[in-house]
């Protein structure tokens, strides 16, 4: 290297005497020709000395590299913090033109002032949880975050993590020697991670006309537990409760406008039978205490039916965007390599986790559709399915929806086929594509006429041939696949293809201790009788399908949700290559629908929603399984759809966007913020351009579904 000193090699032997014999000496050498060349030969021997000296080394690249980097890195934070606040916006707008005022802002000048306390239910991943014991691993880790923030435990300790943020498997609370709790305050849920909003931009717009702490109130609780269990060890409903009671009585007596998001619906569904329910399973606040404490439940992207997506999760720990992944490099998420494992630890994770189960499609093949029917039956995943729809729902005398569809870009002609703009007849999809069969072991057994399936129940296969017996970390990481066996994974292939009903006892037969566990928790039916006592379990108050709105006919309740991304709704699964540890199931990638078939995309069928939550989930119960007075409704509680089409932010400089559809990015959407602080400060449902906006075909869904109402 240049530079360590070069070592010296052996001297040079001295130069031959000069010949005496004149005669015989070379005339070349003599000559000034031969003079030049010896200089030449110097001056070049003197360069390449001088080039080896300035040659740099692999360690000298390195640090001018890192050198500059740190250099660039502290010039553009010193840059950033200079530059005054005002700057990134003056740039944006000189580019975009001028911003529009946020909700907040433009409320404020038409006069709007806070009226009604607000509180925000928060959903599944989205609040922070953190350390109050731990393990030795956690050594300086108490009260820090371990998740949401920076994750920065994660990546120094994934295994000590993933121990400390799994529950024990057979109670569903707290495992020996570990406490995780929420994250109590505004903060618990605002961001979910540096500059990754949740709640912060509606809490910001909230501030701009007179909100502030005491009128604001996040119901953070831990996400990862049944609902009943997070009153069990936290206490957590009675909070809430008394937190409501509070904000009214120091209010005016003013109701408050609860603000549920995601999974955050279902748990306050469960909250408002639970505090009417006696003590000691419920909090003793009487059949009237949501009449006299809630103005309106304003749902966010709720999955009030649940989601395909959990299916995905529970039975092969991944979706679409994991799918994605494992395609893209084979093997990598599967392997051991340095003993991550990361899938395997994943799935071991969250089927620790109860509330994941309370996602898991509700209403079976009567909402959900059959082997050879969806309500979604026909849906095309053309993107320009929305574009310029700005169609409403509006109310007949006697109650009903009428749904006004403005979606001009295709027609049907009387056999039933698609025509384009341009009046070319396409294949409709609905003789391709039917979501009733959410998984599907092959593309063509989710193609094929369920005649020609050939289905060998699994109910009854035996168990064995453990496929981890010579392993014991495999069974720790596997949690109950170990179990199944090679005899208990063919008999799952060779079921074909599974609807919403057959789904349960697929869990059941793959994940039964953790299916035990949740079924003590959730239920997944429709109720015949309501007035039966069983439904006064907790496990059914979470199911909008089995239980009662509370007796509160002044109350209003929105479904909020995004429209117009596709988003997962049935699956193509294979088997798994056959290897130690490695989880059986996984999505089909391969399986692709081509042109005319675009609702298949690596191996996922798409509908319509929000990117996690389909429509019919979303928007169901609101459009028809609450409207008017129904047997889960009888005290005809006003319902309103409310659905946003999505608009993808036009350029790097608008962030997520301000129109945005997608589950979470819809909480920075400019209208649903104006839509929310206008009932919180005192406005109604109609008062919102005439009370439902709908772009998708959720009401004409909603009249395939046949339930008894």
């Amino acid at each position: 290297m240049a530079m360590l000193r070069r070592r010296k090699g052996p001297p040079a032997p001295p130069p031959p005497p000069p010949s005496e014999d004149h005669s015989s000496a070379s005339p070349v050498a003599s000559s000034p020709k031969a003079e030049v060349n010896e200089t030449e030969k110097a001056k070049a021997s003197e360069k390449v000395r001088k080039e080896r000296k300035g040659r740099w080394s692999c360690l000298d690249s390195c640090c001018w590299f890192v050198g500059v980097i740190c250099s660039a890195w502290w010039l553009l934070l010193f840059s950033y913090n200079a530059m005054p606040a005002s700057f990134p916006q003056y740039v944006t707008e000189a580019i975009t033109g001028p911003l529009p005022d946020p909700p907040g802002v433009k409320l404020q000048k038409e006069g709007l002032k806070a009226k009604h306390p607000v509180v925000f239910v928060p959903g599944i991943v989205t609040g922070g949880l953190e350390l109050w014991e731990g393990h030795q691993c956690a050594d300086g880790l108490f009260r820090k975050r371990l998740w949401g923030g920076t994750f920065g435990e994660v990546y120094k300790r994934p295994l000590c993590w993933v121990e400390h943020m799994s529950l024990d498997n057979e109670t569903g609370l707290d495992p020996p020697g570990i406490r995780v709790r929420p994250v109590t305050g505004l903060v618990a849920a605002d961001y979910f991670a540096p500059g990754y909003f949740v709640w912060a931009v509606l809490i910001a717009n909230l501030a701009r006309i007179g909100y502030e702490e005491k009128t604001m109130y996040m119901a953070a609780y831990d996400w990862r537990m049944s609902f009943q269990n997070t009153e069990v060890r936290d206490k957590m409903l009675s909070r809430i409760k008394s937190n409501i009671e509070l904000m009214v009585s120091t209010n005016g007596g003013r109701k408050v406008v609860v603000i549920p998001h995601s999974m955050g619906v279902l748990y306050f569904l469960h909250f408002m039978k639970w505090v009417e329910a006696p003590a000691p399973m419920g909090g003793g606040g009487g059949p009237n205490w949501c009449a006299d404490h809630i103005k309106a439940v304003m749902n966010i992207g709720g999955p009030f039916l649940g989601v395909p997506k959990a299916v995905a999760g529970l039975f092969s720990a991944e979706a679409k965007d994991v799918a994605v992944a494992r395609a893209i490099a084979p093997g990598v998420l599967d392997s051991d390599f340095l003993g991550l494992q990361t899938l395997r630890h994943v799935m071991r994770m969250t089927r620790t986790w109860d509330s994941t189960m309370s996602m898991i499609p509700k209403g079976g093949d009567t909402i959900w559709g059959g082997f050879d029917w969806s309500p979604e039956g026909g849906y095309e995943c053309s993107p320009k399915k929305h574009k310029n729809n700005d169609s409403h729902a509006s109310k007949d005398v006697d109650g009903t929806s009428k749904h006004k569809n403005n979606d001009s870009h295709a027609s049907k002609d009387v056999n039933g086929a698609s025509k384009d703009v341009d009046g070319e007849t396409v294949k409709s999809q609905s003789q391709s594509v039917n979501y009733g069969r959410i998984v599907s072991f092959g593309k063509h057994v989710a193609e094929t006429p369920s005649a020609k399936i050939q289905q060998i129940d699994f109910r009854g296969a035996v168990k064995g041939n453990n496929v981890a017996h010579s392993n014991a970390s495999c069974r720790e990481i596997w949690t109950e696949y170990h179990e199944l066996g090679w005899a208990g994974i063919k008999a799952v292939a060779d079921y074909k293809a599974y609807t919403a009903s057959s789904l349960l006892d697929l869990l059941h037969f793959v994940a039964p201790k953790m299916m035990q566990r949740g079924s003590q928790h959730f239920s997944y039916g429709i109720a015949d009788n309501l007035d039966d006592p069983k439904y006064m379990h907790h496990k059914y108050w979470s199911n909008p399908l089995e239980t009662k709105l509370p007796n509160a006919p002044d109350m209003e309740i929105y479904s909020l949700y995004g429209v117009g991304i596709l988003t997962e709704r049935a699956y193509v699964y294979k088997l798994s290559p056959s290897a130690e540890c490695y989880i059986p199931f996984q999505i089909d990638t391969s399986a692709n629908g081509g042109h005319q078939q675009n609702c298949l995309q690596g191996g996922v069928y798409l509908a319509d929603g929000d990117e996690t939550v389909p429509v019919l989930s979303a928007g169901y119960m609101c459009a028809k399984g609450w409207r008017g007075k129904t047997r889960f409704n009888p005290s005809g509680i006003k319902t309103y759809v409310r659905e946003y089409n999505h608009a993808p932010p036009a350029n790097l400089l608008e962030g997520r966007g301000t129109q945005s559809g997608a589950h979470v990015d819809i909480m920075g959407n400019f209208a649903l913020i104006e839509d929310v602080i206008r009932v919180a400060a005192g406005a109604t449902g109609e008062d919102l351009g005439g009370g439902d906006q709908v772009y998708s075909d959720i009401f004409k869904w909603s009249e395939k579904i046949n339930l008894r109402l």
